[in-house]
């Protein structure tokens, strides 16, 4: 019988307060530290903190608590310990612990997935609704192409990617939505081990009911979830890796297949957290007809958004602004996305007079001769004419079976789009409607 997933990370948790010495290397290279106003803590004080809660329960406070919870998941800290203890998960299972006592997100998931389903729906036809959000009927296939959940707030970045998996020739069945998630929110943010345990356990079965040999992920957090701080969970016949991998791994046959080229300078947009996948874009970047790299701009945590950066507003305000510094610059055409999220937040300031956003697929797609599936949300970010959004959406929505009303939605559209739900608001989104 395999274990049951609070099981599992109690075995982790024991396994990091028994090797952890409390020497606080990771304190000492962690770049949240000077914003959490850490700086002249001692550093046993901190991780002592953290190491009690995952001891004895309860919930983080003090100088432990303001470590944790700004945590980015930069990553910076996995090589410094010597002790060979995976801090990031640490401090991951460390607020999941807390998150059992008290959460600043209720009914997280039930708000993000309706959010999610409702941008979806503005945005799409119902054939694409389905081939997002419907899980397809098994069939053995040699990959999986794992969407996750809030990648699908921004379709036409999946859709790209499914363009270049088309080009190569790959059979693959796609599932993702909330149907499918990878149990992060559950697990880390609302504390609910249990549910959680269901909800990963069925994604996990989903996959091999495929019997793919590769599972590829796109969404950083489901990434980190399932292929780091779940790893060895449950023995699986298929490999749990990112798409930018397998595109790496198939690099000569797109570079035989480029037809047009895309003569740009950029500076890639790219995290510390998960820097090989920066280095993948990067790869296939490089290899692009007619496109050069400027820089990679490189800032902290493993991703944009709730659950990476915006963690630690001080230093993601530092390193966006550094970002953008560079992005100015005369030799730079254009900003390269990596993720959803990020894509999202570089985009919103591109349209208040910066320098263009394009996601690294947009550059696939017309290398390869195509044409990149458009963004329905550009320019509306900035404009914030919401009645004009909801408009112009509400037919799209009745297509895919959504009648609301038009006033609601457009008192609910800004904090839709501001993914308020993980700062503990879109409470008109927590109720059935």
């Amino acid at each position: 019988m395999e274990r049951d997933l609070t099981d599992f990370m109690a075995d982790t948790a024991c396994g990091i307060t028994d090797a952890c010495t409390s020497c606080g290397a990771c304190v000492d290279i962690c770049p949240v530290v000077p914003h959490a106003g850490l700086a002249n803590v001692p550093n046993e004080t901190i991780v002592g903190g953290v190491l009690d809660v995952l001891r004895q329960g309860g919930e983080l406070t003090g100088h432990a608590a303001a470590w944790a919870h700004q945590c980015d998941g930069c990553g910076l800290c996995i090589p410094a310990c010597p002790e060979g203890i995976n801090p990031r998960t640490m401090l991951m299972l460390a607020n999941s612990v807390t998150a059992e006592t008290h959460t600043d997100t209720p009914q997280l998931f039930r708000k993000m997935a309706r959010a999610i389903r409702l941008m979806a729906a503005m945005q799409l036809d119902t054939d694409d609704m389905a081939k997002l959000l419907q899980p397809p009927r098994p069939r053995d296939v040699p990959v999986v192409f794992y969407v996750g959940c809030n990648a699908v707030r921004t379709p036409h970045l999946l859709f790209n990617a499914m363009y270049v998996l088309d080009a190569i020739d790959v059979d693959y069945e796609v599932l993702g939505g909330p149907a499918a998630c990878c149990g992060i929110i559950h697990t880390k943010w609302e504390g609910e081990a249990k549910t959680g345990t269901r909800v990963t356990d069925g994604t996990l079965s989903r996959f091999g009911d495929f019997t793919p040999e590769r599972v590829l992920s796109w969404c950083p957090s489901c990434q980190l979830h399932i292929g780091e701080t779940l790893n060895g969970y449950q023995q699986t016949d298929f490999a749990f890796e990112h798409v930018t991998k397998f595109m790496i791994d198939n690099e000569s046959k797109l570079q035989s297949l480029y037809r047009q080229p895309v003569p740009m300078r950029v500076l890639l947009h790219a995290h510390d957290g998960m820097a090989d996948l920066g280095e993948n874009v990067a790869q296939l970047l490089r290899a692009v007809p007619g496109l050069e790299i400027a820089d990679i701009a490189w800032e902290s945590g493993y991703t944009c958004g709730g659950s990476g950066a915006d963690r630690s507003p001080g230093l993601k305000a530092e390193r966006r602004a550094a970002t953008l510094a560079r992005a100015a610059q005369p030799d730079v055409d254009a900003l390269v996305s990596l993720y959803h999220g990020c894509h999202g937040q570089l985009a919103a300031s591109a349209e208040q007079g910066g320098k263009p956003v394009v996601n690294f697929t947009d550059i696939l797609v017309r290398a390869l001769g195509g044409e990149p599936r458009r963004d329905a949300f550009e320019g509306w970010r900035m404009a914030g004419d919401w009645q004009a959004l909801v408009s112009e959406t509400l037919p799209t929505l009745r297509g895919n079976g959504m009648d609301l009303d038009a006033q609601w939605l457009e008192d609910v559209l800004p904090d839709v789009f501001a993914g308020k739900e993980f700062v503990g608001g879109l409470e008109a989104l927590a109720s059935r409607r």
